[in-house]
């Protein structure tokens, strides 16, 4: 039966409509809708709406969804609309009347929030968790690297010299980056929205302050109103940091694909990467970072699902808001796939280092010839036209030698990768304590 079932039925062909697949995608949500409920009876229980009997009787049926949802033995139908009404369902059918009082003081509205919230926080730290993995893949391999001398392009031509250090180097300070934004998206994320109800309070005077104790969120998001109205800008905020994690990966995937080719073969992806093709028996295609550059598009889309639908609805909560479910979901999924696909195939990656030394042609190394006559004294410009008049005359440089010497801050001799390692180990121990206190806060409510 509907939640809000009244003395009519509702029409199927509507009633297909309006619930999509939210039954479905509601698969992902059952645990962090029973964490909900339990902390709601329990803040119940504290203002006397629940008796301690009544209490345990909700606890122990819902844990018992629990192990039901672990062996896929949950079953959220359609006419269930939700994970939320199928929940309440299996309560009312099995306690009764006890059942019908778990939604006192709640809406559904209040719950899709709570447990998306839930749901993105574990989400975002399993994202995190996957980043360090790939981070520190990336490290060692510009580590390992630092001195395989190779061009460095601008404009898609050959411009300075570089090294496969150097361009490792730079993909991790980037993923680095998107750390910040990460931790952006989780601290709005970390904010209880339970006790907002339908958006503008109820008339009992609920513990807010408990349930975000008993759930482990960092505080009370206070305003109920822009509680709802916070759906969709929170996800719409976390996808757009999933957004720049797949942009990062779509450069190296792009990158790879390029220095892969036959004509420059300056890395050699793993054959267990690559695909074949039905017609043309000599081919090894660089598929799944194909896939990783096309991906980073979708995630793309689904931030301006998100932005589109919520930029166009008045305050308060309104149906839109059910479609942001799928895209933030479905960005969650292809980041972390992406992510760990592109760990994988770095740690099997590999450098053809005489192709890098061979594609290190003179003329790169003619702006370290201008400042070669700087040290001289000859002033900049006269130098630089100076040099332009005969590229091809330049003496002929040691590649290698060249990007150990340039000592400064970054460049090829000196990347820095001992602080990054740093930095990446202060951020999973931060991430580690998260993980714990989370899987603390919910072990104490599942007692």
């Amino acid at each position: 039966m509907k939640l809000w079932q009244k003395d009519y039925k509702l029409n199927k062909e509507v009633e297909k409509f309006t619930v999509g697949n939210d039954y479905l995608l509601d698969k992902n949500l059952v645990k962090y809708d029973v964490y909900g409920s339990i902390a709601h009876a329990t803040m119940l229980n504290k203002i006397g709406i629940l008796t301690r009997e009544e209490l345990n009787k909700l606890k122990k049926a819902l844990i018992g969804i629990l192990k039901l949802n672990e062996s896929n033995n949950f079953e959220i139908k359609l006419e269930d609309e939700d994970v939320h009404t199928a929940i309440e369902n299996y309560l009312t059918k099995k306690l009764g009347n006890i059942g019908k009082k778990i939604h006192t003081a709640r809406s559904r509205n209040d719950q899709v929030l709570v447990d998306l919230r839930l749901y993105s926080k574990e989400k975002i730290l399993e994202v995190e968790k996957e980043l360090v993995n790939l981070l520190y893949t990336i490290i060692y391999f510009a580590g390992k690297n630092k001195n395989v001398p190779m061009p460095g392009y601008t404009h898609t031509r050959k411009a300075m010299s570089s090294s496969a250090g150097l361009l490792f180097g730079a993909y991790a300070e980037s993923l680095l980056d998107d750390f910040e934004l990460l931790e952006t998206a989780y601290k709005l994320t970390n904010q209880n929205p339970l006790g907002s109800a339908a958006g503008y309070g109820i008339s009992l005077n609920v513990d807010r302050e408990l349930t975000t104790k008993l759930l482990g969120f960092e505080k009370v998001q206070n305003n109920v109103l822009y509680v709802q109205n916070s759906r969709g800008k929170i996800e719409s905020i976390i996808v757009f940091a999933l957004s720049k994690i797949m942009e990062d990966l779509a450069k190296i995937s792009n990158d790879l694909i390029i220095f892969n080719m036959e004509e420059l073969g300056f890395f050699q992806l793993p054959d267990e990467f690559t695909t074949g093709s039905s017609m043309l028996p000599h081919k090894k295609n660089p598929d799944v970072l194909e896939l990783i550059r096309a991906k980073s598009s979708i995630v793309d889309s689904y931030l301006f699902q998100i932005n589109g639908i919520i930029k166009k609805i008045p305050s308060g909560y309104n149906r839109d808001l059910q479609l942001i479910k799928e895209p933030l979901m479905q960005g969650f999924e292809i980041a972390l796939s992406s992510i760990n696909v592109m760990s994988l195939l770095i740690k099997e990656l590999k450098v053809n280092k005489d192709n890098c030394i061979k594609a290190c042609t003179n003329e790169i190394f003619a702006a370290d010839d201008v400042i070669n006559l700087v040290k001289t004294g000859v002033p900049l410009r006269d130098a630089y036209k100076q040099v332009a008049k005969n590229p091809e005359n330049l003496p002929k440089i040691d590649a290698i030698a060249n990007i150990i010497s340039k000592k400064h801050i970054g460049a090829t001799g000196n990347l820095g990768l001992d602080k990054l390692k740093q930095k990446i180990k202060s951020i999973n121990a931060g991430i580690d304590s998260e993980i714990k206190k989370f899987n603390s806060k919910i072990k104490v409510l599942l007692r």
